[in-house]
C-alpha cells in the first residue's frame, strides 16, 4: 500500500491520531488506514470529527473516524501522566499507584524498563491502566512515527516509581540507552521521582551527587521513607513512598486544572535571615537561606493568592507573583508585617534573630591589643508569631509558625504551638549534619492540636505546594 503522509490537520486532531495509534498499539498510517477502511466499508460505529481550517486554507472534507475503545487517556481534557517502572521490588507498588492515579481522574500510560519487568509484567501494568505498556525502544511500530518523542510529550508529567539509583544515575548523567532514559532526556515535561533503594545505596556519596543535580535541574522527588526493607534484617531511609503519598505528589505538580484555590485570600509570608547590627560592618545573623520561605510565597501565588512576602536579607531571586518587601532587622520585619494586615493566613518561615544589640557602634568597632573586647549589651527582639498570634483584631484565621531545632524536635514544637498561640507548627531539624539550614531539602513535622504529621524528606519546592494544598484546604473549611 502507498505511504500516507499526514499534514495540515488541526493539532488537537493531530493529538487523537497519536493516542489512538498508541492505545492500539499502530503507527499514526496505520491508524488512518484503519480508520479510512472503517469508512469506506460503511461502519455503523463513527462519530463525525471535524478540524479547524486554517484562515489561508479551503475548509476540510469532513471525515467519519470510528469512535475508539473507550480510554482514559483519548480524553484530551483528562490529565495525563506517564509512569516509567524501574526495576525493584517496589515495583509491586506502582501497580497500586496506578488504580490510586486513575481514582483521582488521572489517565497512566506505563513504560516498564527491562529490569521491571523481572518483577512485574506489562500485562499486569496494561490491564490496570487500560492502556498500551511500552517496552523496547526499538519497537518497530511505535517508532515508525518516533515514539519515544510522542511518549515525552503526550503526557502532562512524567512519575519515575520506582526510581532506582541505576535510573536516577542515568538522569543525571544525560543518558539515552534505552526507552525509559531516551524519554526522560526528550520530555520538557514536568519529572517526578519516588526513589527507591537499599539504604547503603541511597547514602552513597554518588547517589547524593546525583540527586542534587536532578534537584538543581528542576526535578521533582517524593521520599524515600524510612522503614524495613525488603532484605532481612535491613532497615533505614531507601523505601519508596506509599502509592498514596505519590499520588498526592502528581496532583500537587499537575495543579487543579486551572482553578486557584487560594484566588481572593491575602497570604503573608516571612523568609529569610535578619541581620541585627553590631555595628557599621559587623551583624548577628543565622545560616537561613530563605529557600523555604520563598517557595511557600511562590506556591502560594501559584495558587492564586495574593501574596505579600517580607523577606530578610537573601541571595535567590524573588518568587513571582507575589509582593516583595525587603527589610534587614527584626523590627523592621515586625512593621511590615503589621502593614500588610488583615491577612487570610500568615506564615512565619524567617529566622529572626531573638536578640539584638542595644547600643550599635555608629563607627566600626576596633580591636585594641592587650584590651578585651567591648561587651555587648543584648536587647530581645520583638516576637512577631506570637504578637501576631494573640492579636484581639485583624489577627488572621490562620497562623503558622516554623520551629527550628536541633534537639527533641517534636517535643519543642508541641511547646512552641502552646506558648505561641499560633494553629500550626511546621517543625524541622536544622542540626549541621541533616544539611538542610542553608540546603535544597527539608524533612519536617507539621503540628497541630490534632497530632503531628511527619512528611519524607523532600525538595523544599515539594513541601511548599503540600502546605500550601493544606492551607487552601484548611481556609476553605473555614469559609
Amino acid at each position: 500500500m502507498a505511504s500516507i503522509t499526514i499534514r495540515q490537520l488541526d493539532e488537537g486532531l493531530k493529538q487523537q491520531l497519536r493516542l489512538r495509534a498508541a492505545s492500539h498499539g499502530r503507527s499514526m498510517e496505520d491508524e488512518v488506514r484503519t480508520i479510512l477502511r472503517a469508512a469506506a466499508a460503511g461502519s455503523a460505529e463513527v462519530a463525525p470529527v471535524r478540524p479547524s481550517p486554517r484562515r489561508s486554507e479551503p475548509a476540510a472534507v469532513e471525515i467519519a473516524v470510528p469512535s475508539p475503545t473507550p480510554n482514559l487517556a483519548a480524553s484530551t481534557a483528562m490529565r495525563r501522566i506517564l509512569l516509567i517502572i524501574g526495576g525493584g521490588i517496589a515495583a509491586y507498588k506502582s501497580l497500586d499507584l496506578i488504580r490510586r492515579l486513575r481514582e483521582r481522574h488521572i489517565a497512566v500510560r506505563c513504560i516498564l524498563t527491562a529490569a521491571a519487568q523481572e518483577f512485574i509484567t506489562p500485562l499486569a501494568a496494561g490491564a490496570l491502566s487500560g492502556e498500551r505498556v511500552f517496552t523496547n525502544l526499538f519497537d518497530t511500530t511505535s517508532e515508525l512515527d518516533v515514539g519515544h518523542i510522542r511518549l515525552a510529550r503526550d503526557t502532562d508529567a512524567v512519575v519515575v516509581a520506582p526510581a532506582t539509583a541505576d535510573l536516577m544515575a542515568k538522569m543525571a548523567g544525560g543518558h539515552a540507552d534505552d526507552l525509559a532514559s531516551a524519554v526522560l532526556l526528550a520530555t520538557h515535561r514536568p519529572i517526578l521521582i519516588a526513589p527507591a533503594m537499599n539504604p547503603v545505596m541511597w547514602a552513597r556519596g554518588a547517589t547524593q551527587r546525583n540527586l542534587a543535580r536532578l534537584l538543581d535541574d528542576g526535578v521533582h522527588t517524593i521520599g524515600p521513607n524510612a522503614g524495613e526493607m525488603a532484605e532481612q534484617g535491613e532497615a533505614g531511609i531507601g523505601r519508596m513512598a506509599e502509592p498514596l503519598e505519590i499520588a498526592a505528589a502528581v496532583e500537587a505538580l499537575l495543579g487543579d486544572g486551572g482553578e486557584r484555590p487560594l484566588a481572593g485570600k491575602r497570604i503573608i509570608v516571612t523568609s529569610g535571615p535578619t541581620h541585627e547590627p553590631i555595628d557599621p560592618v559587623r551583624y548577628i545573623a543565622n545560616r537561613s537561606s530563605g529557600r523555604q520561605g520563598h517557595a511557600i510565597a511562590a506556591a502560594a501565588a501559584a495558587a492564586g493568592a495574593e501574596v505579600t512576602l517580607v523577606s530578610g536579607p537573601v541571595n535567590i531571586p524573588d518568587p513571582p507573583g507575589a509582593r516583595i518587601v525587603k527589610v534587614e532587622t527584626a523590627r523592621a520585619m515586625f512593621e511590615a508585617v503589621e502593614a500588610a494586615l488583615p491577612a487570610d493566613c500568615a506564615v512565619f518561615a524567617a529566622a529572626v534573630a531573638d536578640w539584638r544589640v542595644a547600643a550599635p557602634g555608629h563607627e566600626k568597632i576596633k580591636k585594641q591589643k592587650g584590651k578585651a573586647p567591648p561587651p555587648l549589651a543584648l536587647v530581645e527582639n520583638p516576637d512577631i508569631l506570637s504578637t501576631i498570634a494573640h492579636r484581639k483584631a485583624q489577627r488572621p484565621p490562620l497562623v503558622i509558625g516554623f520551629a527550628a531545632e536541633t534537639e527533641n524536635v517534636i517535643p519543642n514544637a508541641k511547646a512552641k504551638l502552646a506558648r505561641k498561640g499560633c494553629d500550626w507548627i511546621v517543625a524541622n531539624d536544622v542540626s549541621p549534619e541533616t544539611g538542610i539550614m542553608g540546603g535544597e531539602t527539608n524533612s519536617v513535622h507539621l503540628v497541630t492540636e490534632n497530632g503531628v504529621e511527619s512528611w519524607p524528606r523532600q525538595s523544599k519546592d515539594e513541601v511548599a505546594r503540600a502546605l500550601v494544598s493544606r492551607i487552601a484546604t484548611a481556609l476553605a473549611a473555614g469559609d
